[in-house]
């Protein structure tokens, strides 16, 4: 995993050790001459981002930077953005970080021109239409964590404020233009946040694999994704100047989010509702509830998840597969609970409500109910 490639699917990627040296270049085929560089404060100082702000300005491109960005990005993070960005005549966006980074740098791109609210235009039927494309400028995203897989996506999450409820806002041309994946980028990650990261990636691809209907491209990515995150995630989180394992899980990260255009499910609907009440990291949310989930769908998948694990070199059962993501957990140190993430069970009743309306929900294998959803909670509180 140490090649270099260029390859277009679902958009422009350019993956590869150095990559991050062609940022000028890719705002250039994208159409930016004045980009805005989203980033977060986590970030924002650190010696490879002040060499990715200086390759844009090296290329004469005039860089006005933003990082007021959450860990669960609030709506208020996105017009604070929108506000730099018309106030430096920026005519793009460079979205530089992980998830909340890209998510809130996508939609700053999309809302640039807008005059209607933000959340006119969240992913509900065709609302997207309501959009003026006049109104969206280009953006550009570099990954520099291996989990949402954001940077070959059309959307964004972010957090109504008022009601502590992450919403998913969509548009087609909120795709990236060009995606740079450089694991270099990725080598300072610390284990933990490689370790949740890691499960957020695996997450995505095993909620697209299970989700119902049928789409076997998207099947078949999030497979090969399930492996990759198998055989590199271990390696990545152990020795993270493994350039083979980081390319292999900036990868698997996007192979995730190609492939739950298929759906996701039941470990997404209901970690956002934790996540926007006690502001959790998402992917490690996603590690907590993914044994709970796979045991709530076991029948509607059990057949399906022997499969995979047959592919993955496992025995053909649910339950050896089941054991693999126990082991992995135990073995990157994630909660077993969730006491280990600060949730006791007094917001059970309105978590489970905001999580049979959340937009993954349609994609579980088994109907999300109220009830469902307060018997998984009570399961991964307990153990």
């Amino acid at each position: 995993m140490t090649i270099r490639a260029n390859w277009n699917y679902p958009n422009a990627v350019r993956f590869g050790a150095g990559r991050i040296k062609e940022l000028a270049e890719a705002c250039k085929v994208a159409g930016i001459k004045r980009p805005l560089f989203v980033t977060d404060p986590g970030l924002v100082n650190l010696p490879m981002t002040h060499a990715a702000i200086q390759v844009l300005r090296d290329a004469h491109l005039v860089t006005a930077v933003f990082s007021d960005v959450k860990g669960n990005p609030v709506e208020s993070n996105v017009y604070a953005g929108i506000d730099v960005l018309r106030a430096n005549k920026c005519d793009g966006v460079v979205c530089f970080g992980g998830g909340s980074a890209l998510d809130v740098g996508k939609v700053i791109a999309f809302m640039a021109g807008q005059t209607r609210p933000m959340w006119d235009f969240e992913d509900i039927g065709d609302w997207y239409t309501r959009a003026d494309p006049a109104g969206i400028v280009p953006n550009v995203c570099v990954s520099t964590t291996a989990g949402t897989g954001s940077e070959v996506g059309r959307a964004g999450v972010i957090t109504h404020e008022a009601t502590h409820t992450k919403k998913v806002i969509f548009h087609p041309l909120m795709m990236p233009k060009v995606t740079i994946l450089d694991p270099e980028l990725t080598v300072g990650l610390p284990p933990k946040i490689t370790a949740w990261t890691g499960f957020d990636a695996l997450a995505h691809c095993l909620e697209a694999y299970c989700a119902p209907g049928f789409h076997p491209m998207a099947e078949g990515i999030a497979v090969e994704g399930i492996r990759l995150v198998k055989e590199y995630l271990p390696t990545a989180y152990a020795k993270g100047s493994d350039i083979e394992a980081r390319g292999a899980m900036l990868t698997a990260a996007s192979m995730g989010a190609t492939a739950f255009q298929k759906g996701l499910g039941g470990i997404h609907a209901l970690s956002h509702p934790v996540g926007a009440i006690y502001d959790t990291h998402h992917g490690l949310t996603n590690a907590v509830f993914m044994p709970y989930v796979l045991d709530a769908n076991r029948a509607a998948i059990e057949e399906r998840i022997a499969r995979l694990s047959a592919w993955l070199g496992l025995e053909r059962s649910f339950d050896a597969f089941k054991t693999f993501v126990l082991d992995l957990r135990t073995a990157l140190e994630i909660p077993a609970t969730l006491a280990g993430l600060g949730v006791d069970s007094s917001r059970f009743d309105e978590m489970a409500e905001k999580a049979v309306v959340d937009p993954t929900a349609g994609g579980n294998p088994v109907p999300i109910t109220k009830e469902w959803a307060k018997a998984v909670y009570e399961a991964a509180l307990k153990g």
